[in-house]
């Protein structure tokens, strides 16, 4: 599949953001030297043989304190502990799928944090690129690694982006993870993820949490045992466009996400749902109850395609779900008809949203608000 992913880059469709290095090098660089005190004789780039070990990366990370770049040659490099970028202006980079960070048996621990776990603070301008990330799933004990300074968990992700800023994330494959594939938390702001693949993790492929104002596109996220997206936890104003969801338990999982925007996402191939929206249920004396604040609203959907789902292409599960606006393409004019998403609207299995609308068929409404809910709560 890795191979497909290559092939998809070259051939993908006319907008699709595969950017050379060149433009890469010139805005991380234009980013540093706009900062007092960094000048081009200040960066420092170190470079790491195939036979360097995980401490080593992380000791020449360590020795770039004030800021550079550990350059990986082509290889395969064992992680036991979690590689950490967590100084502001650091940068991790390899040569490509050629560069691969496989986690070792047993090591129970992300194999990249972008973030500082030790600390409450936030740290800026990381970036993670041209690199292979094997978790090794199959080969750790436990999910859990430990918790972080502010008390929240940290699992055995690929990519764990915790409390970064203006960080950048390109050209990166992450599969096989005990965990998510990529995950961001912590009030992670301002990130960029672009031309990112993952699969084969034992939940999502990209989970975010406590993340705003950040872009990911050119996407694709295929085989992962839960969902391709997980959003929740206050998932505001991001944007995500340019992806491929295929052949994951859920497509897209949203709860808590308020004013985002999709666009140009293909969803195929589901276990379950296409895109799967609600609000979360807290405990309370009375039993479950849905928890104020946390119902998705202000979302836009437009020029995605859901087929082949073994459940609903789209579900809003719960009536608290409004405002969320699906933009299909009218057959004749091309002209986009906005419509509302509610709980009313159902569509059927195979449903390309850029020809038709939802089905207003009712079906499971009031019985999937609750099972459904608890169901997929049950993974998580």
């Amino acid at each position: 599949m890795l191979d497909w992913f290559y092939m998809f880059r070259q051939q993908s469709a006319p907008g699709f953001p595969w950017r050379g290095i060149g433009s890469t090098v010139l805005v991380l660089l234009s980013i540093l030297l706009s900062v007092p005190g960094v000048t081009a004789a200040s960066l420092e780039i170190r470079t790491l043989d195939a036979d360097a070990s995980g401490a080593e990366i992380q000791q020449a990370l360590n020795g770039l304190a004030g800021g550079g770049e550990v350059r990986l040659a082509g290889g395969t490099y064992r992680i036991h502990e979690p590689i950490i970028l967590q100084h502001d202006y650091q940068a991790l980079s390899g040569i490509g799928r050629g560069t691969i960070l496989r986690l070792d048996d047993n090591a129970n621990c992300p194999v990249v944090i972008l973030g500082a776990p030790g600390a409450v603070r936030s740290v800026g301008h990381l970036r993670l690129a041209d690199l292979f990330i094997d978790g090794n799933r199959t080969h750790q004990r436990v999910e859990f690694w430990r918790a972080a300074a502010d008390g929240s968990e940290i699992n055995n992700n690929g990519i764990e982006v915790r409390a970064a800023t203006d960080a950048m994330i390109e050209r990166v494959v992450a599969c096989h993870c005990r965990s998510g594939g990529l995950v961001t938390s912590a009030g992670t702001r301002r990130l960029t993820v672009r031309e990112f693949c993952s699969f084969d993790n034992q939940f999502d492929g990209l989970a975010c949490y406590l993340t705003e104002d950040s872009r990911f596109s050119g996407l694709f996220l295929h085989d992962n045992l839960a969902a391709g997206m997980s959003f929740d936890l206050s998932f505001d104003h991001n944007v995500i466009d340019q992806a491929v969801l295929s052949d994951n338990d859920l497509g897209i999982f949203m709860r808590d996400s308020h004013d985002n925007q999709f666009s140009e996402l293909t969803i195929r191939g589901s276990r379950r749902h296409g895109v799967f929206m609600a609000q979360t249920l807290a405990p309370t004396k009375a039993g479950w109850r849905p928890a104020p604040g946390t119902e998705c609203t202000g979302n836009r959907f437009g020029g995605v395609e859901i087929s082949e789902c073994a459940g609903k292409a789209f579900l809003v599960n719960d009536a608290s779900c409004t405002n969320n606006l699906y933009l299909p393409l009218d057959a004749d004019t091309r002209v986009a008809a906005p419509k509302l998403l509610d709980v009313r609207n159902f569509a059927p299995r195979d449903y390309a949203a850029s020809g038709t609308s939802p089905l207003q068929d009712g079906h499971g409404v009031g019985r999937q608000t609750h099972s459904a809910m608890a169901d997929l709560d049950s993974r998580r």
